[in-house]
């Protein structure tokens, strides 16, 4: 969820907290010791006030889907076949902006750390691709089968995107010392 998105969500909950609170138009509260009163007015509002909120936050809603594009990607796997432990593989993955405005990846998240993964610093123009470099680099010990996420976040509607690296990790093959 983009952060527009999520305070839109978080607004439509109070609202829709509020709303549902009971009817009473004021609530006393007494202080025991002392002459202190205090009134707390829980206005619910009127129809109209109401109407007046829900279109803001409607509009709120509307900006942020105009102000975000979509994307798309070359592939969304990348097996490196077999490789060794304790070696560097790289791969990358373009993105291409499919939207009508631009695109600013905001975050790029592995799920292991033994694999990075490189953002686009700039945004990418609608039509204009770039690319989201990735290295995975199993350590020793970490042998067979390895699937691996990155999680692309965006400006866009969708979901984060989920890109996947797999491999089949061998042993590193040992070398004559030549002596």
């Amino acid at each position: 969820m983009t952060y527009k998105m999520k305070k839109v969500f978080f607004v439509i909950s109070i609202v829709t907290l509020f709303g549902s609170c009971g009817q009473e138009e004021t609530k006393k509260v007494e202080e025991k010791k002392g002459d202190v009163v205090s009134a707390v007015a829980a206005d619910n509002g009127s129809e109209e006030s109401r109407k007046s909120e829900l279109a803001r936050i409607e509009k709120e809603k509307q900006d942020g889907i105009e102000n975000s594009t979509s994307m798309s990607f070359d592939k969304m796997v990348f097996d490196f076949g077999t490789v060794e432990e304790d070696t560097e593989n790289k791969a990358s993955f373009t993105v291409t902006n499919t939207g009508k405005n631009p695109l600013i990846i905001s975050e790029v998240n592995v799920s292991c750390g033994c694999t990075t993964a490189k953002k686009p610093e700039k945004p990418i123009e609608a039509g204009q691709s770039d690319k989201i470099e990735v290295v995975f680099h199993p350590k020793v010990g970490q042998l067979k089968e390895q699937d691996k996420s990155i999680t692309v976040t965006a400006n866009t509607n969708a979901e984060p995107a989920i890109l996947k690296i797999k491999a089949y990790v061998i042993e590193k093959k040992k070398g004559k010392t030549g002596k």
